[in-house]
């Protein structure tokens, strides 16, 4: 930054000691200059004062600039609430559909020193019963692994009449047991109770079962997670429950419907070291029965207001009022002014400012952080006449906040388990919480914070041209939700093909809790809304002749295996413990990489390079090998052993499984 001047640079003592030093011109017979003499006093006093008016006259410069800002269209950016989903739990199975009302406010725990932390849903939430139509298995009909569908007798399974085999007589990879509804049972929480033959599905470790649950989506299947398991692996009478994500219709048998599946997967080499087995037998059911427990939704760290009245106008331009509580979030639908008068009720619209307002625009502006709400002004023009930015309240009219929303900031980042409070009682539902920990919320902007950003956006003045403009607007779209952002823009001479003129990329990573660990495929993708909102926002704001296209980059998994030695008196798990953190941070996207803050986009992956990350552990003895290879999205290793991984240029490097052995 250009060294700004001091006004004037006298300090408190440099006072003190101007004035002393004239003591002997205008007064000789003052001779005692100590601290305890009363004018000597009188002149620290004076100087403090004059201190203080120097520092204020020194702020000058500072509020030139921040006025310089607001001349500029600056504003502080408000709080940004955190998201995360949350699940009510039904106190019984209902024979009717369970509705959560939009807005129903959940919260954490009160206690004497903090306040809940509160939260609102998003949209209903309509806990419907579960319609089974149809149950299949699917078996081996052969050795060769060669599958057909099984049906079964829905009425008499669940009567209990016509106990069956839910697997072929020895169980067999991708084995499965097949479960038809009729509704759709999106983000609910499904029990599936069975009645088992004790020990039925011989073979396996019950804690260990080697299945899973998964669902149809429309375009594939979708593993569930399981939140309770008291069968033991299909061995004992029990029930088990189900997040079910979104799902989609199928058809199987000839039957479109929802399905949900139970199948038998491949044990891994990771899972026979846990003490996972394979069935020997296949597990036998003498009753089945499903329902609907609870759903999920999603909640926003918000608090809603409503009705809020403001105060009467006076009739005259340029009026202030303020809301009762602030800073407020950006505003929704549904959310604006009321002013009611003895015609009626009007309702106004929030604008920006009033620079393209007229006297006939209801318009108001409403700052976030200080909840100002201000009507236009009244200003006279050259020709003398007065011109009205926007119509004015009559004098008397009630002013109304239809609704506005508190919230927001970092402390809405709270860790799963923390929200299980019902602020209002709903009836059938039990309990609420929040199975993972709620993300994306960000403070107030500061001043300080507003000025780093205003060389950047003096740059690109709310136009992307440059690569540069276009990371930096990204930023500002998602500041919540985008983690790393970068823009490429393909070359002829670099890709040796043809490219479309004016094609930009943007490619964006999210942000994430953990981001040093282990990335799981999920973590790493971005929602379709927040990509269509982002694509959006540049799309306003790009060249004319620019092609966008937002999306994440080309993930490159990649699976390392080291042959390793232990140092004297450290233990193996210790030094693999320590190897996986070394290996899980430098072969990630978001914390990898020479410089620690990402892999670099398209930079090749050798393995000199996890030679040179894994230098420097006190705890390791020695490094055997090493041997890279390509993986499955969030999984081990394929193929043979590479000396050297490609990257493409929008493409980055992601950890799958490592393995870690000893010598």
């Amino acid at each position: 930054m250009l060294p700004a001047p001091i006004l004037d640079d006298r300090r408190f003592q440099d006072i003190v000691d101007e004035a002393k030093k004239r003591i002997p011109h205008y007064c000789a017979e003052w001779t005692d200059h100590n601290v305890s003499d009363p004018g000597v006093t009188f002149i620290e006093l004076f100087a403090w004062m004059t201190d203080m008016l120097l520092y204020r006259m020194n702020q000058v410069p500072e509020r030139h600039f921040i006025k310089f800002m607001e001349m500029l269209g600056v504003t502080l950016r408000g709080p940004i609430p955190a998201q995360v989903p949350v699940t009510f739990w039904l106190s019984a199975p209902q024979a009717a559909t369970v509705a959560i009302p939009v807005g129903t406010e959940v919260a954490s725990t009160q206690t004497e020193r903090d306040a809940p932390i509160i939260f609102t849903t998003n949209e209903t939430l309509d806990i419907v019963p579960a319609e089974l139509k149809a149950i299949y298995s699917e078996v081996a009909t052969d050795r060769l692994g060669e599958k057909r569908f099984v049906e079964h007798n829905l009425r008499l399974i669940e009567r209990g009449g016509a106990p069956f085999d839910v697997f072929s007589a020895v169980p067999q990879v991708d084995d499965a047991l097949y479960f038809g509804f009729t509704n759709d049972l999106s983000e609910h929480v499904l029990s599936v109770s069975v009645g088992c033959e004790t020990a039925g599905g011989a073979g396996v470790i019950p804690t260990l079962p080697p299945y899973v649950w998964e669902v149809t989506t429309g375009d594939g299947w979708e593993a569930c997670d399981v939140e309770l398991d008291t069968s033991l692996g299909l061995n004992v009478s029990g029930r088990i429950e189900l997040h079910i994500p979104t799902m989609g219709k199928a058809r199987i048998e000839g039957e479109r419907l929802f399905w949900l599946r139970l199948r038998v997967r491949p044990i891994g080499r990771n899972e026979r070291a846990m003490g996972m087995l394979p069935y020997e037998v296949s597990p036998r059911l003498r009753t089945l029965s499903t329902d609907s427990v609870g759903g999920r939704t999603m909640a926003t760290h918000a608090q809603i207001v409503m009705n809020e009245t403001l105060g009467r106008s006076n009739g005259e331009p340029g009026q202030r009022f303020y809301l009762r509580r602030a800073p407020i979030l950006e505003r929704e639908a549904g959310e604006h002014l009321l002013v009611e008068t003895r015609e009626g009720v009007t309702q106004w619209a929030e604008v920006s400012d009033f620079a393209d307002s007229t006297d006939a625009d209801h318009h108001y502006t409403l700052e976030t952080n200080s909840g100002e709400l201000r009507f236009a002004p009244a200003i006279r023009e050259r020709d003398g006449t007065v011109r009205l930015y926007g119509a004015v309240p009559p004098r008397n009219a009630n002013l109304i906040m239809r609704r506005y929303r508190l919230g927001g900031g970092l402390e809405g980042n709270v860790y799963s388990g923390v929200i299980n409070t019902l602020k209002t009682a709903i009836p059938y539902v039990d309990r609420v919480t929040n199975r993972v920990a709620a993300q994306g919320g960000l403070d107030a902007e500061t001043i300080e914070q507003a000025k780093m950003r205003m060389p950047r956006m003096m740059r690109s003045r709310e136009r992307a041209v440059t690569a540069g403009d276009f990371e930096y607007l990204a930023r500002q779209a998602l500041p919540a939700t985008i983690s790393r952002v970068r823009c490429l823009q393909p070359r002829p001479s670099a890709a040796n093909v043809s490219v479309t003129p004016g094609q930009v990329y943007v490619l964006v990573m999210p942000k994430v809790e953990r981001p040093e660990g282990f990335l799981s495929p999920q973590e790493l993708g971005m929602e379709s809304a927040e990509l269509t909102k982002l694509t959006n926002y540049l799309d306003e704001r790009r060249l004319l002749t620019t092609r966008l296209h937002v999306r994440v980059p080309a993930y490159r998994w990649v699976s390392v295996k080291v042959t390793a030695g232990a140092a004297p008196g450290v233990s193996q798990s210790q030094v693999e413990t320590e190897i996986m953190q070394r290996l899980y941070r430098f072969l990630n996207p978001l914390t990898g990489g020479m410089s620690g803050d990402g892999w670099e986009f398209g930079r090749d992956l050798f393995i000199a390079d996890v030679y040179q990350a894994l230098q420097g552990m006190p705890n390791v003895l020695f490094i055997r090998s090493v041997e890279l290879y390509v993986a499955t999205p969030g999984g081990s290793s394929l193929g043979q052993p590479l000396e050297v991984i490609d990257v493409v240029s929008h493409g980055v490097v992601v950890s799958g499984v490592h393995e870690v052995t000893f010598v």
